[in-house]
């Protein structure tokens, strides 16, 4: 199931032995357009602070409760490496991380969390029946986090806050701006941009897949899609108050002429 950013935001995160704190912001990957990372605003006792939290932990969503039930601990998190969420978060930082938790690294493999398709089976414990990969035990595998910490500087997660309010344009002139995001919490993958066209025309809210984006500019805060606005004005309307299912989304594709993606 598809779930907005506003789904996610605020919601409680429960861990084995009490409650963390409330989710804020989200970190995604701009190269694979994924969440990596949600922003945590923790209670008054860890004085408020903000940590990441990967969905790697995460065990069940409870969207009536607005609830996240986590399977790391506020000890674990109390102990975890320190993080300034006003800052870029560098490949060091996610190494340490990552190694604290004692999870694997997500990148450098094919998929989009590793070798796998969702974070829940990189998690500890869970069981998988797929082949295990030839080079498992080759020490070069370790090289991938070296190159990895080599382009440290290259800061590859934004903030979802962040981006929110970027300006898309089409072939033949401005679209309208970026509202929100719809999420597979499956895989925290972003599925849909959701665009809203009110600053353009008295229009409406529409979605664009991230994979139809032509080009991001992060300096300016543009994202530029190889769309005419005649095509993003006729696209289905988006109703955020009603569940995106398989139909809405295969009406969708075929509107943009997408069906084989």
């Amino acid at each position: 199931m598809l779930h907005t950013l506003d789904d996610l935001k605020n919601l409680a995160i429960h861990a084995s032995d009490g409650d963390i704190g409330q989710t804020k912001d989200f970190y995604f990957d701009d190269k694979h357009w994924v969440i990596r990372y949600l922003v945590v605003e923790t209670g008054s006792w860890l004085f408020s602070k903000k940590i990441l939290l990967s969905p790697i932990s995460i065990k069940e969503l409870d969207q009536e409760d607005k609830t996240l039930s986590v399977s790391i601990s506020r000890e674990q998190v109390k102990n975890s490496p320190d993080i300034d969420t006003e800052k870029p978060v560098s490949r060091q930082y996610e190494v340490d991380y990552m190694g604290y938790y004692g999870y694997p690294d997500y990148w450098g493999s094919t998929g989009i969390w590793g070798s796998e398709p969702s974070p829940n089976m990189m998690a500890s414990g869970y069981y998988s029946v797929a082949p295990t990969p030839d080079n498992l035990d080759n020490p070069d595998k370790f090289a991938d986090v070296d190159a990895a910490l080599s382009r440290d500087n290259d800061h590859h997660l934004r903030s979802s806050h962040a981006v929110t309010g970027y300006h898309l344009d089409a072939i033949d002139g401005e679209l309208g701006h970026l509202q929100g995001m719809l999420i597979d919490i499956d895989t925290w993958a972003i599925r849909y941009l959701i665009i809203n066209t009110s600053n353009w025309w008295s229009g409406h809210l529409v979605l664009i897949a991230p994979k139809w984006i032509k080009e991001v500019s992060w300096p300016t805060s543009k994202i530029y899609v190889d769309m005419t606005q005649q095509q993003v004005k006729d696209a289905p309307t988006f109703d955020p108050s009603v569940p995106f299912n398989l139909e809405h989304e295969q009406s969708l594709q075929t509107h943009y002429g997408r069906n084989d993606e």
